[in-house]
């Protein structure tokens, strides 16, 4: 029996550059450069539909459209009840929290997403400023998750951080992208490795670095980890099987906390038949009861989509 998938992490890229313009996250940012590939509303829902993914979050792909949101609302809206936007708003402006809580009343958006996507960003403004903490209480008001991206230097101090919030806001669902470990460092940290000549190695089994990283989260049932294919390809480079990463984490954090996404419109190693594929390979060690909820029934849970 092929297990239903819900995939919490697809961005979109248009193929229409005329109305979703790219922009910077920042005033001072350039303007990014168009990817070579596209991934369109309809393409998503045909591969979906191919490989039995009932539901799925369009993430703000912040890199290529900034805090304009309307490629992914505009998606959304042509498949409703089907797609769910999950914004990147600034949330060191005051007038964000207001923002927001319009798009989740008129454009059915379902979740934040706090990023910044500078490593050498070193603050905790964009997380904690008093106007971020303003986000946090309007997600707690209107029940919607609030997902955060962490680069691999900054989980030292903002892990701890990320407990505190939780630990304020108790009923509020907060996602770590690609887990908030080692295994989820991200290909742009890679690529900086790279360049400078850095090694790159990962902690082994049988903890994996969650140890050292993302085990002060265990008394913390509010936060959840996503794993996606950027985990997979750490996996894969280190010649780990996903399965056995996944089956410590449910061990560490029980069945509920962990989703699948699949991060097609920004990894592009495997087609996402190779993507729905690899999630439901890495439930191989879980009971069945486990790997529903992994793959499909945890997502519809904290999305509010319990009938998808």
């Amino acid at each position: 029996m092929i297990l239903p998938l819900f995939d919490t992490h697809a961005h979109l890229i248009s193929d229409d550059w005329d109305t979703y313009q790219a922009r910077g996250l920042r005033p001072e940012d350039p303007v990014p450069a168009r990817p070579d590939f596209t991934v369109t509303v309809d393409a998503l829902i045909g591969m979906m539909d191919a490989q039995n993914v009932s539901r799925a979050c369009l993430v703000q792909r912040g890199q290529i459209y900034g805090y304009d949101n309307s490629c992914i609302i505009d998606g959304a809206r042509k498949y409703p009840g089907r797609l769910h936007p999950v914004v990147i708003l600034n949330a060191d402006d005051p007038a964000t929290p207001g923002v927001y809580r319009d798009m989740v009343k008129n454009d059915h958006v379902r979740g934040f997403r706090m990023a910044q996507f500078r490593q050498d960003y070193l603050d905790t403004g964009w997380i904690c400023s008093p106007q971020a903490m303003e986000v946090w209480r309007a997600c707690a008001d209107l029940g919607t998750p609030l997902t955060a991206i962490l680069f691999m230097n900054q989980l030292p101090y903002l892990l701890p951080l990320v407990k505190m919030l939780a630990q304020m806001f108790p009923s509020l669902p907060i996602l770590l992208d690609h887990g908030a470990m080692p295994f989820g460092m991200t290909q742009y940290e890679v690529g900086l490795a790279r360049a400078a000549g850095r090694p790159i190695v990962m902690p082994g089994p049988p903890h994996f670095g969650i140890d050292k990283t993302i085990a002060i989260f265990e008394d913390v049932p509010n936060v959840h980890f996503k794993i996606t294919e950027i985990n997979f390809e750490r996996l894969a480079a280190a010649q780990v099987r996903p399965a056995h990463l996944v089956r410590r984490m449910v061990d560490s954090f029980g069945p509920d906390r962990l989703i699948w996404g699949s991060d097609i419109g920004q990894s592009m190693l495997w087609d996402y038949a190779q993507k729905a594929a690899m999630a439901r390979a890495a439930a191989d060690f879980l009971t069945e009861e486990e790997a529903r909820k992994f793959l499909h029934d945890n997502a519809a849970r904290v999305y509010g989509a319990p009938g998808a």
